[in-house]
């Protein structure tokens, strides 16, 4: 029986066709210029994502996982030392860590998906040189807690944002709270470019000096090569593209709160259900939700019956979280994480769904369910 409705989990075309004539433009204009790599446009797109979250500078590279590869670079982290991150994360956060030298390790996340205070100071040493917190879904993590731990054992925080652009706790940007802090551009991310791309976030003079040269090959600013580097740079296409959409992207936000209150509102009584945090639950949180991220009893059951009703969904990474991937050689048992990832499902979350959308989602779960239709 064919669908009533197709809601895919997220449409790649319509980021485009939203606004082509306006992106075609802008990729006309670079183009003419002839302006590709380290031009005007990047310079001018650092100057308003930083102004945007509150920090001093920003950075453009190519990917995220890169950002964050080369700030534990810049800080000094390396062989011998470790680095506490959240399991509950993509393994790009992992990968950063290890390829800069340094041992990653896993902890658990709480309630809200991101990473428990309490399990990051169990896992402490005398090796232990920084926390990387995920800010995942477009939240933000207790930060006050955790900078009361990095206090007391003297380790610095270095921030995977990737999810979390204009996402705060208690008024200030994610990716602003530590050293530095990192953000996505991929396609598919609240703010999105149309390949890869990204931005490191600090207040700090020496880790961006240090960062604006370790992107482009180690060159300082009269082109000398004063240091080992990589090729990790955001394009001067991408960065137009992107500071054109920042002019509008409180705009997406917005629209993003008012479908998770919708999601919220249709399925709050449904008791196999557990909800993220609504945009009104917590004074501290202020989330954008990059994605809406449920747990749901018989998970894959509800996953398979929504597809065939049309609807897209995701679980992430496979549903296996990063100490899960028996390759990458962990051996660590963290079952609060492990419960919830077997739980876990992503419903459609971006500005092309309509509330008819929503509706029809939230109805098609409260029918598998047996909960009457709203």
């Amino acid at each position: 029986m064919k669908c009533t409705r197709e809601v895919p989990f997220f449409n790649y075309p319509y980021v485009f066709k939203s606004q082509e004539s306006e992106f075609l433009s802008i990729i006309k204009k670079v183009g003419e210029k002839g302006a590709f790599i380290m031009q005007e446009e990047l310079v001018e797109f650092e100057k308003n994502i930083a102004n945007y979250v509150g920090a001093k500078y920003a950075v453009g590279v190519g990917n995220a996982t890169d950002g964050m590869h080369l700030v534990l670079r810049a800080a000094g982290i390396g062989a011998g030392d470790e680095v506490i991150f959240c399991s509950h994360t993509m393994v790009a956060t992992a990968a950063a860590i290890y390829f800069a030298g340094a041992t990653p390790v896993p902890v658990e996340c709480g309630p809200d998906h991101l990473i428990d205070p309490e399990s990051v100071e169990q896992a402490i040493t005398p090796r232990t040189k920084a926390i990387m917190p995920t800010q995942l879904n477009g939240r933000t993590a207790d930060m006050d807690a955790l900078q009361k731990i990095a206090d007391k054992y003297n380790l610095i925080i270095i921030e995977d944002a990737a999810q979390a652009l204009g996402s705060k706790f208690k008024g200030q940007c994610a990716g602003t709270f530590g050293l530095a802090g990192v953000v996505s551009f991929y396609p598919a991310k609240t703010l999105g470019c149309f390949g890869d791309g990204g931005i490191v976030f600090t207040n700090d003079e020496e880790i961006y000096r240090k960062l604006s040269m370790i992107r482009d090959h180690g060159r300082d600013e009269n082109g000398e090569i004063v240091m080992w580097g990589f090729n990790s740079r955001l394009d001067n296409i991408q960065a137009a593209i992107l500071n054109y959409k920042l002019t509008y992207y409180d705009k997406e936000i917005v629209r993003r709160r008012e479908l998770a209150s919708l999601y919220k509102k249709l399925l709050r009584d449904v008791k196999e259900v557990v909800l993220p945090p609504g945009p009104d639950d917590d004074p501290d949180h202020f989330d954008i939700y990059q994605n809406y991220e449920i747990e749901a009893e018989r998970r894959d059951e509800l996953k398979k019956f929504l597809e065939k009703n049309g609807i897209g969904t995701i679980i992430q990474w496979g549903g296996k979280v990063v100490h899960q991937f028996e390759k990458l050689g962990f051996n660590v048992s963290l079952p609060f994480t492990e419960r919830m990832i077997s739980r876990s499902l992503l419903l459609p979350m971006n500005t092309s769904l309509s509330d008819e959308d929503v509706y029809y989602v939230a109805n098609k779960i409260r029918e598998f369910y047996g909960y009457k239709e709203i």
